[in-house]
Parts: structure tokens; sequence; C-alpha cells
């Protein structure tokens, strides 16, 4: 996992959202249109958000202390709560003022906006592509979120396209077609803003929220020599990280070090598997003999959860 990728990402966005929300903002201005204005609203919390993201990669990837001892990755889930807020907030500031701007007669935008977002679009999709690519790289929610900022970005600027194309086309009488474009990104935007925050609450209360995952944890862990069955299975994500907890059952007749060595066998297995596991916590169960009969004579390895074979294990 590398942090440091996430942040030279970051750092890239708010350099291009910078340059991109200058020429929306005043291009807006001068070619009057709000929808291109509103475009440059969104770039500027852009800038706010990846600046949240930046500080947030820094202090989530510091190490564990005596305060926060499984490590500092839950600022990362926060800060992806505080980017979908940001959209939230950037989403109905461009609604209200389109609102306004629909009740109030105003000029055709100009013709020359259409140019500057012809170059805006394809520039946010690309930064949105990268983002992302890295996001899943490290496996970090909030690089994906901001990556997703970066797309509605790039909505925004499509529909101020079409909202200016129509008013310039249609002529008198559609002076407002930018507008109406402008509130239907905000939506857009809404809907963004609602996918990243969602996963993020989800993590930030340990949330299961990968059961394919969590089935490949117990197939590996089944697998190993020795492991009998594996009764439970929890993962918890902790920034670009995960921590899983096994119950796993084993010949009761083995010895406190015996135990001990396929614990650490199974954790080797989940982590060289997926690296991204920075702690694997193996609680051993003593299986009866009545267990270990069905083990054997199955000749298979069996996943099973606490509910159905809570009575078979003692």
């Amino acid at each position: 996992m590398d942090t440091n990728k996430g942040l030279k990402s970051t750092l890239i966005g708010i350099i291009v959202s910078a340059i991109l929300a200058i020429i929306k903002g005043v291009g807006g201005i001068a070619g009057n249109s709000y929808a291109l204005i509103a475009d440059a609203i969104e770039s500027m919390t852009d800038i706010v958000t990846s600046g949240m993201l930046w500080l947030g990669l820094k202090w989530s990837a510091r190490p564990a202390d005596t305060e926060h001892p499984y490590g500092h990755g839950k600022g990362e889930a926060l800060i992806s709560v505080g980017i979908g807020l940001g959209l939230v907030a950037a989403a109905i500031l461009i609604a209200v003022k389109s609102i306004e701007n629909i009740a109030t007669p105003h000029k055709t935008p100009e013709l020359f906006t259409l140019i500057i977002l012809v170059a805006v679009i394809p520039t946010k999709e690309i930064l949105y592509r990268f983002v992302l690519k890295t996001g899943k790289e490290i496996n970090s929610g909030a690089v994906e979120a901001d990556a997703f900022h970066h797309r509605s970005d790039a909505i925004t600027s499509a529909a101020a396209f079409i909202g200016i194309s129509i008013g310039l086309i249609g002529g008198k009488g559609y002076e407002n077609a930018d507008d109406y474009a402008a509130l239907f990104a905000s939506a857009i935007i809404l809907f963004n803003a609602y996918k990243i925050i969602r996963p993020a609450i989800g993590e930030l209360l340990d949330e299961e929220l990968d059961m394919e995952l969590n089935k490949k944890v117990r197939e590996i862990a089944a697998q190993v020599d020795k492991v009998l069955f594996v009764q439970k299975c929890a993962i918890r994500k902790m920034g670009i990280f995960k921590i899983a907890d096994l119950h796993v059952w084993v010949n009761k007749n083995l010895t406190v070090e015996e135990g001990h060595n396929i614990a650490h066998r199974v954790k080797d297995a989940i982590q060289l598997a997926y690296p991204y596991f920075i702690d694997v916590m193996i609680h051993i169960e003593p299986a009866s003999e009545e267990v270990m009969a069905k083990a054997s004579s199955s000749n298979q390895k069996h996943l099973h959860d606490d509910q159905n074979h809570r009575h078979d294990v003692r």
C-alpha cells in the first residue's frame, strides 16, 4: 500500500481543479452563463475537499500509538464523509442560484463558453479515471470518493454544455436553458454525494462491506493444515488497510504451542493472499472427538457459521 500514490493524485487534482475553476469562473462571468459559473463553484469545492483528503491521508497513515492502538485509518472514512458533505453543499448552492436565475430574465450565454467546456469535460474525465485507478490500487475509499468528485465536475460541465447549446440554438425564449442544466447537475451531484457518504459511514460503524472477501478469507483459513472449521470471520476496514477476526476450531488434544503455530499459519496464509490485512487475529477453539470424526470422514474442509455448529462443538 503506497499512501504516497494517493497524496500525489490528490495534489494533481488540486492543481487541475484550481486552473479549471479560474477558467470556468472568468468564462462564466464574461460569457453570461450561470451554468459555467456553477461549474466553477463545483471545481472550487474540488479544491477544498481534495485539500481535506490530502491532510486526511497524511493523518491516517500515521502508525498506531497508545491512544490509537488500531492506527489512524478511521480518519480516512471521516474524510470521505467530509468530501460527500462538501458535494452536498455545492449542490445546494448551485440549485438555489439556478432557481433564482430561472426566475430572473437574462441574456443568452456567449458562444465561446462552449469552447471552454469542450476542453474541460475530457480533462475532468481523464482526472477522474486517474484518481479512481489510484484509489483502487491503494484500497482507499477516500481517494475513490475524490475521484467521484471529479466525475461530478465533468457531469456539471456536460450539463452546462447541453444547456448553453440549447440556449444558443433556440434563441429568444431559451435563455434559461443553462440554468435548468445547472439545476439538473445539482441533482446528479447529490446522488454522487450519497454514493460517497454511504460506504464511509458503513466503514466507521465497522459494517460488513464485502461478503465475497469474507468468504474467500474463510476458505483460505479452512485450507490450512489441522484447521477443522472456521466458525466466525469478521472483517473491518481501517483506512487503506483491513483487519480480520476469526474463530478457528482445531483438535482439542493439541498443545498450546501447536495451536499457536496453526494460528500463525492461518494469519500468514491470509496476509500472503491479501497484503492489505495489517492484522489477522485468530481465536483458537478446541474441537471434540465427535467433530473431529465428522471432519475426518468427510475428507473435506467446510466453512460453518456459529448458529449452525455451536451445538456440535463444545
